[in-house]
């Protein structure tokens, strides 16, 4: 199914009359058997597409929280090959949540692009998002994917101009991610009135759905977001939370407590992200 999973999640949430729900985590955090784990337990709470994070050494476009939560995971050892497995083991129980891999060029140049693409479709990707694969850098690399029926996920930001947000509208596929603030992930102070705005640019240009991830820290924040976007991404905030829950617990302890408490906040984040609706739609019964 692959990319055709992405379409059918947002199908199924435009029919609901909400924007879809996608968090991230980082893969091998708190442990390396917790993430699939986590993954079925935001499956739970309402998650309509998972963005699992790639660990890597040095992510330039990452706040404290997640490099932390990389660092963590690279020191059990987890890399790339690790998280094609764990989306592998996620698949024999979940053939419909869209699982989107997030993170920076240099692992998959180690294995090769084709490679790379080989295994992720093999293991049950349905899209890939390569912080440092600007689309002007990556034009072979997206028709890869493409031919694996993988969608390539791009990056917008606040100082996008239009020629990039075109470029982007014509490569990418299952949606396009919008960076409402600048600097790193888990930033906060979110201006919704500017990304309302920067939304409505995209969409001239973008055809596929545009969510909205970067300083989304709660039920009043996701709400307000959903109601512009069609899709709502929370990364920091959802860990922290899941590693506030695991402080001071043995290592035997840790997995439970970052699903428990990981289900729960999300759980939250979805009942905010229902009750908002969008503008001009009823909401579904």
């Amino acid at each position: 199914m692959t990319i055709q999973r992405i379409s059918s999640a947002f199908d199924k949430v435009r029919a609901q009359g909400r924007a879809a729900l996608i968090p991230y985590i980082t893969a091998g955090n708190p442990l390396p058997e917790s993430t699939v784990k986590l993954m079925h337990a935001l499956v739970e709470a309402g998650s309509d597409v998972i963005e699992l994070g790639v660990p890597f050494s040095d992510p330039m476009a990452d706040g404290p929280v997640i490099q932390k939560a990389a660092e963590r995971a690279i020191a059990q050892g987890v890399g790339l090959k690790q998280v094609l497995q764990m989306v592998a083991e996620f698949r024999k129980d979940d053939q419909q949540t869209p699982v989107v891999l997030m993170g920076y060029a240099n692992p998959i140049e180690r294995i090769g692009q084709q490679a790379f693409v080989d295994q992720a479709s093999a293991a049950g990707v349905d899209g890939v998002l390569v912080v440092d694969y600007p689309p002007e850098e990556s034009e072979e690399f997206s028709l890869m994917l493409d031919k694996a029926q993988i969608a390539p996920i791009f990056l917008l930001a606040p100082t996008s101009t239009e020629d990039r947000v075109k470029a982007i509208g014509q490569c990418a596929r299952g949606y396009v991610y919008y960076v409402s603030l600048r600097g790193v992930t888990g930033a906060s102070h979110i201006d919704t009135e500017d990304v309302a705005r920067q939304v409505q640019r995209i969409r001239q240009h973008v055809s596929i759905p545009v969510g909205v991830g970067f300083g989304i820290s709660d039920e009043k924040s996701a709400a307000s977001v959903a109601r512009v976007a069609d899709a709502v991404v929370i990364g920091s905030k959802l860990i922290s939370v899941m590693n506030q829950a695991c402080e001071g617990l043995e290592p035997s302890m840790q997995t439970e407590a970052a699903v428990n408490a990981g289900r729960q906040w999300m759980s939250s984040i979805r009942h905010a992200i229902e009750q908002a609706g969008k503008p001009g739609m009823e909401k579904s019964k």
